[in-house]
């Protein structure tokens, strides 16, 4: 009954886009207008703030009315944002941008957000791990290493199972999934367009594939291995406190690793291989759906890793899913409230995109000196605080045109800009469970596992007590700070 409302909600999201692009508009036009980020004044970001404000009290203020009814209540706020945006703006403007995050966005996004999370679903690892300190430090390692090859998703989804299952006897673990979120959700994927979103973005606009590797490796590195020690410090204090729960005498039983369901690691190189295919082999096709351009390889990218997915679930035996604790709930509770983020966004983002002229030119103006140079240190924390609240791909895009969009002049005199455009991006999605996509799957997960995860507020905590000053070092170290 509760997925079948979740669905009603999700229906009623691409509903929205199939009444604005099927409603009468005049016929001279034939071309929609694109909204004016110039026109839209910083009230338009009330909605954001509002949906952002939902999904951080709502669980811990009124929880039963928040599971039973979140996806209401982001159909809410995108509603506030669309509709007095095609009152006064009119409607097929408004249109033509909530297609073009639709279709031009989030589609891609929650497409390969699915596969991946369907894919290592299916993987199971058996044996007994037992969640020691250097047990998850090193499972933290793995993941954070595997994050650039196979995506801070892929990653993610493949080790979070494991890495729950072998804390469940701690008495106090939610820390543990903390810093699995900061590392192989976030700073793990910076080395690599395959990594995270804003370096593919990059990659798609003329920056070499190799940049990233040979230009973010020494903050990457820094960031990762201040993050790793602190979490062995903080789960050495945990767990030399929660030892006190083991039977005297109980023996240990063997480790016995295994791996089950593994033709899902084929999988998941068959989703790196489809998005490289996607960026190697481009037909020049497209199709124009409201003003938004489809290229022919994203769609056929797309429908693969639907097919990927399926195959997954037809080849993967039902009972490793059942022992995985395999639901379907995050995924929805992810697709449908990052729907809504993705709709409430789009006047934010047009406000960012009108550069000077817009509500946030101050924001922009910041991030070039008085000389009109650009000023390293605040394009990290711009584009990393934006990122944390924002979807951190067309954060990046807006920073990397107003660092003037030239990919090899970025790459060349510029170098140390983008490299503090890309970290900001990367790194800072980890401030927050909204600030990158596998952070809130995460959260679900573990939440749904049982797991006490801390609230909006308290994982903001950790991210600020952990996190922003060892990002504040890496600013003085990278980029300096005048």
């Amino acid at each position: 009954m509760k997925g079948h409302r979740q669905a009603i909600v999700a229906v009623r999201f691409v509903g929205l886009a199939v009444a604005a692009v099927a409603m009468p508009w005049p016929a001279a036009a034939a071309e929609p207008a694109a909204l004016d980020g110039a026109r839209l004044g910083w009230p338009w970001a009330l909605p954001f703030i509002g949906l952002l404000a939902s999904i951080a009290v709502g669980p811990q203020l009124f929880p039963r009315l928040w599971h039973r009814h979140y996806g209401k209540i982001a159909y809410a706020w995108a509603t506030l944002t669309l509709a007095p945006l095609a009152s006064l703006y009119g409607a097929p403007a408004t249109a033509a941008a909530f297609v073009h995050a639709m279709l031009a966005d989030y589609m891609s996004f929650i497409v390969l957000l699915f596969a991946l999370y369907v894919v290592a679903g299916g993987i199971l690892v058996t044996g007994h791990l037992r969640g020691t300190p250097w047990v998850n430090a090193a499972i933290l390692v793995l993941g954070t290493a595997l994050a650039s090859i196979v995506g801070t998703t892929g990653a993610a989804m493949i080790l979070i199972r494991p890495l729950l299952r072998a804390n469940a006897a701690r008495l106090v673990n939610a820390h543990v999934v903390v810093f699995f979120i900061f590392l192989v959700a976030n700073i793990g994927g910076a080395l690599s367009p395959l990594g995270n979103p804003p370096l593919f973005v990059g990659f798609l606009h003329g920056v070499d594939f190799l940049w990233p590797a040979r230009h973010l490796w020494p903050g990457t590195l820094l960031t990762a291995g201040l993050v790793l020690a602190v979490f062995v410090a903080v789960d050495l204090w945990h767990y030399r406190r929660d030892r006190r729960v083991e039977l005297v005498g109980e023996p240990r039983p063997p480790l016995a690793l295994a791996v089950k369901g593994s033709v899902n690691l084929v999988l998941i190189a068959l989703i790196v291989g489809a998005i490289l295919l996607s960026v190697l082999w481009n037909p020049g096709v497209a199709f124009d759906v409201y003003g938004t351009r489809m290229e022919l390889h994203n769609l056929v990218r797309d429908a693969a890793l639907v097919g990927i997915a399926a195959g997954s679930l037809r080849l993967t035996p039902e009972e490793h899913r059942e022992a995985n604790g395999f639901s379907w709930e995050p995924i929805r509770e992810v697709a449908v409230l990052f729907a809504a983020i993705f709709v409430c966004a789009i006047p934010v983002l047009a406000a960012l995109r009108a550069g000077q002229h817009g509500a946030f030119a101050w924001l922009l103006a910041l991030v070039s000196g008085r000389t009109g140079a650009p000023n390293d240190p605040y394009y990290f924390w711009a584009s990393g605080v934006l990122s944390a609240v924002l979807d951190n791909a067309p954060t990046y895009l807006v920073f990397f045109e107003a660092a003037g969009g030239d990919a090899a002049r970025l790459m060349g005199e510029l170098a140390s800009t983008l490299a503090a455009i890309s970290l900001g991006a990367c790194l800072m999605g980890a401030l927050t469970y909204i600030g990158n996509a596998p952070n809130l799957m995460i959260y679900a997960i573990a939440i749904e596992r049982g797991v006490k995860m801390p609230s909006f507020f308290g994982y903001l905590g950790w991210s600020c007590a952990v996190l922003v000053p060892i990002f504040v070092l890496l600013t003085f170290v990278s980029f300096g700070w005048s």
